[in-house]
């Protein structure tokens, strides 16, 4: 048998880590209680702002004149719907935010934007304005369920097709 040298394990400096300043602080529940804290306080204003997102929404779709969403008008239409989405359950709205969510499905890239079908584009604009407008929240409520439920299919046909 031959003899047999000792192991020897040389680990790589990380630098990575180096990079990045070293080790993350240790998490902070309080910073996360004073965060939630703050927005509790400003939730007297997620109606408003909610509807200043919807106006920015409404706008871009206007802008299209009724033509197809494409160029720079539909690249706007696409930012105003992934606000929504990003949004609406910080704003307490999470049936909007699945609302924007598949409306965004549906106009994610140019060439999907350019076959959208106008009518089901209308549809997530004004679904969206009714449940803002009307204080539709939550999936719970039965016309919000029915009408999500709708919408997301027809985008899951579409984006089939």
């Amino acid at each position: 048998m031959t003899k047999q040298k000792p192991l020897e394990v040389i680990t790589p400096p990380n630098m990575l880590k180096v990079k990045t300043g070293g080790q993350l602080p240790k998490f902070d529940e309080r910073a996360v209680a004073r965060a939630e804290q703050a927005l509790k306080q400003l939730a007297h204003q997620f109606d408003d702002w909610m509807n200043e997102e919807v106006a920015k929404l409404e706008a871009a779709y206007a802008a299209l004149a009724g033509g197809p969403v494409a160029g720079e008008a539909g690249e706007t239409l696409f930012r105003a719907a992934h606000d929504i989405k990003g949004l609406g359950s910080t704003y307490e709205f999470p049936l909007v935010t699945r609302l924007a969510a598949s409306f965004c499905r549906l106009i994610e890239t140019e060439g999907l934007r350019k076959n959208a079908d106008a009518s089901l584009v209308r549809a997530h604009v004004e679904a969206i304005r009714a449940a803002v407008r009307d204080g539709v929240r939550t999936e719970d409520h039965p016309v919000g369920k029915l009408l999500l439920t709708e919408l997301e299919s027809r985008v899951a046909r579409a984006l089939a097709a």
